[in-house]
């Protein structure tokens, strides 16, 4: 989830005329509860450095600096690409030492041509790669509205009762949010339009190009114009940032919001755009695993590279931050475009990746449909009996998980029986109180395991870069480093053996009182997950030791 997201409430003080100031601003902001967390907070112990991340520090530091790792642990990454040519991520990229690289022939027999770091499932044969994709509720639409859009519901026969009831959730759920993307891209290309008329008129009353916190402060003039609009933008700056931001900085958050709204306006929510052809498969035959390309890459990887980071990037090269687990290899698997990815895609992924020798598979993505669901299950399953891991990010609606909100999910088969290799994560915060669950975070004491680290998270990002990044999207990696940290150490633990650890060595927080997500309500933490915790690095080293 981008930052942005949380910011829009705040931006709706900007009257939609760029000719004019909103009045009562003073109503509508409030002071920040705290300011922005150390950089590489996800490694600190709640009770040391009193900041709620995974105690890997820790772990390494007292419980492990003594200890040699037995195993190099492979981490499959199914995400939009990884950028492995990052500084920080030297070293801890995967190489299938059975292919030899670009002599454009299959030396390992498995399939996929001259795939030395992994697999794209959404690329082309001819090196083309999908960038952005529909949401599945966009396709499951156009599936469905020839056969169903102007049927008499009187005369829907026996068999099709159910599908038509379908479509008619699939029809009121995709008119009401395509609705919304385009109201939603009018106004913050608006916001944009006017937040730039108060930028230009504060750059040119302080004489600089960005504005500072400080910079305000120092205005005493008085045009009421100038006033107001720094008044405007100081209350801004407090309710997103305090005394670490800067105006140019909100000015690129509210882009990435106008180009977040435009791609669900023009793409997302478009039932005329369809990029599948780029791949040249059959995205109906499930059947078909042949398909793609070696760019494990693409055209868009700073999701992928950002989860990468946190999991694996170099603890010890003194570059940009420091992953949780040391002895990682990232086999990178592409198979999330900008938008839903697909079923076919995603089961195909999950078999690339048991196949070619991953221990533990990062899942950080999700959507609210899934056509396919039982092809994906199949390779969930198959996951089980090869003994592979699976972490999923539990998503970002702020609300409920149930069996059928959320996909892909644990609940497996025809009886939906909960798959005993599933871990689920939900995303919290660096402080303990209010806010310690992600206000963005969706949360289930039956699906939800436990929280990790996944607000303004610091990671990797392409071309040698790093920022924050908030969403389950970043607690899923967290978690996923702490158990690949585990089985570095511990081998021969099975993937039961490690949920069970990490289950019970949570640090426990469930009696702390904190904002359920999504609404107002103060709730305890541990009715928000099945442990009431955050993963614990230090706890769950010392658990898996008394285990041996």
């Amino acid at each position: 989830m981008r930052k942005f997201l949380k910011f829009i409430p705040c931006w709706v003080i900007f009257l939609w005329s760029a000719g004019t100031f909103a009045a009562g601003l003073q109503s509508v902001v409030s002071e920040p509860d705290s300011i922005f967390p150390p950089k590489d907070w996800i490694n600190l112990d709640p009770q040391a450095d009193g900041v709620m991340g995974t105690s890997s520090d820790r772990a390494y530091q007292l419980l492990l600096k003594d200890k040699t790792p037995k195993k190099t642990v492979v981490v499959a990454v199914i995400d939009s690409g990884v950028d492995i040519e990052h500084e920080d991520l030297q070293g801890k990229v995967w190489t299938n030492t059975k292919e030899i690289a670009g002599n454009g022939k299959d030396d390992d027999g498995n399939g996929y041509i001259d795939d030395i770091h992994g697999w794209n499932f959404i690329g082309g044969s001819d090196g083309a790669n999908v960038d952005t994709d529909s949401y599945e509720l966009t396709r499951e639409y156009v599936r469905l509205k020839d056969k169903y859009e102007n049927a008499d519901p009187a005369r829907i026969k026996k068999r099709d009762r159910d599908e038509f009831a379908y479509w008619q959730k699939i029809e009121k759920d995709f008119e009401s949010k395509r609705e919304e993307a385009v109201m939603n891209h009018q106004f913050t290309t608006q916001l944009k339009e006017n937040l730039l008329v108060i930028s230009n008129v504060l750059k040119e009353a302080v004489g600089k190009e960005d504005i500072t916190p400080q910079d305000l402060q120092a205005i005493d003039d008085e045009d009421p114009r100038i006033a107001q609009a720094a008044t405007m933008v100081a209350q801004l700056f407090a309710n997103i940032g305090g005394e670490d931001t800067s105006l140019n900085a909100v000015l690129e958050e509210l882009d990435r919001a106008v180009e977040h709204y435009e791609n669900q306006a023009e793409y997302a929510f478009n039932p005329d755009f369809d990029p599948r052809d780029i791949v040249g498969d059959n995205p109906n035959n499930y059947k078909e695993r042949r398909y793609g390309n070696n760019d494990v890459t693409g055209s868009d990887a700073s999701h992928g590279t950002h989860v990468a980071g946190i999991i694996a990037a170099n603890r010890n090269n003194a570059l940009g931050m420091r992953g949780i687990a040391e002895h990682v290899l990232i086999m990178s698997v592409r198979a999330v475009p900008n938008g839903d990815e697909r079923d076919k895609d995603v089961a195909n992924a999950i078999y690339y990746a048991v196949d070619n020798g991953a221990d533990i598979i990062n899942m950080s993505f999700g959507k609210s449909y899934s056509p396919g669901k039982k092809h994906v299950d199949k390779a969930v399953d198959y996951a089980r009996k090869k003994g592979v891991l699976l972490i999923h990010a539990d998503g970002n609606s702020g609300e409920e998980l149930t069996r059928d909100n959320n996909y892909p999910n644990r609940w497996i088969g025809k009886k939906g029986k909960p798959a005993p290799h599933w871990i689920g994560v939900g995303a919290s915060a660096w402080e303990k109180g209010e806010n310690l669950a992600g206000s963005f975070s969706n949360y289930s004491k039956e699906s939800v395991d436990f929280f990790a680290p996944g607000v303004d998270v610091y990671s990797t990002l392409p071309g040698n870069a790093y920022d924050e990044n908030s969403g389950t999207s970043m607690a899923a990696p967290a978690a996923t480093g702490v158990a690949a940290l585990l089985l570095a150490y511990y081998p021969d633990l099975k993937p039961a053996d490690v949920i069970e650890i990490l289950r019970n060595s949570v640090y426990d927080l469930s009696g702390e009182l904190v904002t359920k997500p999504g609404e107002d309500e103060q709730v305890p933490f541990g009715t928000l997950s099945v442990t009431g915790g955050l993963v614990n690095a230090y706890k769950a080293v010392q658990l898996a030791e008394q285990m041996q």
